[in-house]
């Protein structure tokens, strides 16, 4: 504070400057004292002085005792009363003057401070946190004390209003002010242990942020603030383990951490992640049964939580790479899926698609059976067969022709007895059908074995494997005949001259040949 100058003798009137002095005083206003702010109070109260003209002030008076006192502004003074006794004026004096207003002071007995309340009334156990304290009588306080503990620096804004540095402590302590009146009465702070975090979940999200992260940790009941890098963003305290925080827009990897009265804890890498593309799925069809590994290629495929065809999930999936996923596909209905993958960027757009086939199903063979030799051309008939990758007599994969959906043609292979017969498709494995490898027929008599030249001599054949005979020869001609069993048939010798061989084709073969004589006519 200024030391108040002491008093100068008036110069001689007969000085010239002296003369020129007075007259600008004179012509300047005095200074004036409108109010003071506490009106009242002990020696040593702190005062506001409000007024006009009260830029260079060398004096500040109550009453007749000078006080110390700041010029702030031309409208302020701020002041410390000085002792005295009583209602007192206020006066101020500057080089135009001392004011005259009848502002007062009056001399009251101290009384202690009272504390109401404190914001925040929980820090940091290693203090240096702010904390603002409210009441009333704060003027000329001399200490603020937490627990045993002065506070390293305070400030009295007010006589209702101090703002300290709160020191280190632990647990709960009392807070109190002291001034000139006494010490106030205690409320209580408590020291916070500092929050410490272990996990996110997710600990990945769309770069387009908004969705939902849990912070799982201890010390968290009091959250007041969650940060992902410098975006402080919206969060719910859940417990004093958990907090879930809307992770905001962002790229790359940015440090999550939570702050509480306690402190600021450590931090968690958060990362952003690009939305996938599927760009190829290998093979891109399958039974309608699912169970297909497919092998899915794209771009962010890292951190993947599901593969989906159509709307079903994978059964199960492996990602390879963060180009690269295989994936057991799962059972759908015939026709096209889109193939998409979840990571935590967000889901896939349509790329690639998946074709699920029905099943093959065979109705018949036509023949059902052939020979043993084999080399006789088979039709397949059935549903769903265009797409036909093999064909299998038995355990032989055969060559085919795919003839339409609903039909398939081979070339029998050689055999005996009887063969399963399926088809193959990406839609599964057909049932299967019987063929049956038929031994060729065997003649052994012609009865009779003579006829005339006109022809039309019942002959019974025997023999064996007759029950399938398709056509009976006499030479190149085809005769009429009639199946009696699997030994015996009877046929029609057509006109003719000479001698001519006789034979029967069966499923199985055609057989030997035995020998029909015509006769001709007596001469």
């Amino acid at each position: 504070m200024p030391t108040p100058p002491a008093p100068s003798p008036r110069p001689p009137a007969a000085d010239p400057e002296a003369t020129a002095r007075t007259d600008a005083h004179a012509t300047a206003a005095a200074p004036v004292v409108s109010s003071v702010s506490p009106s009242s109070g002990p020696a040593g109260t702190a005062v506001v002085i409000t007024g006009s003209g009260l830029t260079g002030a060398t004096q500040v008076r109550f009453g007749t005792a000078l006080s110390s006192f700041t010029v702030v502004s031309d409208t302020q003074i701020n002041a410390t009363v000085p002792t005295g006794s009583g209602t007192v004026q206020i006066t101020v004096t500057t080089p135009n003057g001392t004011s005259t207003q009848n502002v007062t002071f009056t001399y009251g007995t101290a009384t202690a401070p009272t504390l109401a309340s404190l914001s925040p009334a929980s820090g940091p156990a290693g203090g240096g946190n702010t904390v603002v304290l409210t009441g009333t009588g704060f003027t000329g306080a001399t200490q603020v004390l937490f627990g045993a503990t002065p506070a390293p620096s305070f400030t009295v804004n007010s006589p209702t209003q101090i703002t300290a540095t709160a020191p280190a402590g632990s647990g709960s302590v009392p807070v109190k002010v002291t001034t000139p009146g006494g010490g106030s009465n205690t409320l209580t702070y408590t020291y916070v242990s500092g929050p410490a975090i272990s996990s996110l979940s997710p600990s990945a999200g769309p770069q387009a942020g908004g969705n939902t992260v849990v912070i799982t940790g201890t010390n968290l009941a009091n959250t007041t603030s969650v940060h992902f890098g410098a975006t402080s963003v919206a969060f719910t305290v859940l417990s004093g383990t958990q907090v879930s925080a809307v992770a905001p827009p962002g790229t790359g990897s940015v440090n999550v951490n939570v702050t509480t009265p306690g402190g600021t804890s450590n931090n968690l890498t958060y990362t952003y992640s690009a939305i996938p593309t599927v760009g190829t799925v290998s093979p891109g069809q399958g039974p309608t049964a699912g169970g297909t590994t497919v092998m899915i290629t794209g771009t962010g495929f890292t951190g993947a939580t599901q593969v989906l065809f159509g709307t079903t999930p994978a059964l199960s999936f492996t990602v390879n790479s963060a180009t690269q996923i295989t994936a057991t596909a799962p059972p759908g209905v015939a026709g096209a899926v889109a193939v998409n993958v979840v990571t935590p960027g967000g889901t896939s757009g349509p790329g690639a698609f998946y074709f699920y086939v029905a099943p093959p199903a065979l109705t018949s063979l036509a023949p059902p059976s052939g020979p043993a030799n084999g080399g006789n051309t088979v039709v397949i008939n059935g549903l769903n067969l265009t797409l036909t990758t093999a064909v299998h007599i038995g355990a032989a994969s055969v060559p085919f022709t795919v003839l339409n959906d609903s039909q398939v043609s081979f070339a029998a292979p050689p055999g005996t007895g009887t063969a399963n017969v399926n088809v193959t498709t990406p839609g599964g494995t057909s049932n299967n059908l019987t063929y049956t490898y038929m031994a060729a027929p065997a003649l052994s008599g012609l009865n009779p074995n003579l006829g005339p030249e006109s022809g039309g001599t019942v002959v019974t054949v025997t023999g064996t494997n007759l029950a399938t005979t398709t056509s009976v020869h006499f030479g190149v001609v085809s005769a009429a005949y009639t199946v009696l069993s699997d030994t015996q048939l009877t046929a029609v010798a057509p006109p003719g001259t000479g001698t001519t061989n006789v034979n029967v084709t069966a499923t199985g073969g055609t057989s030997n040949n035995l020998t029909f004589t015509y006769v001709p006519p007596p001469g």
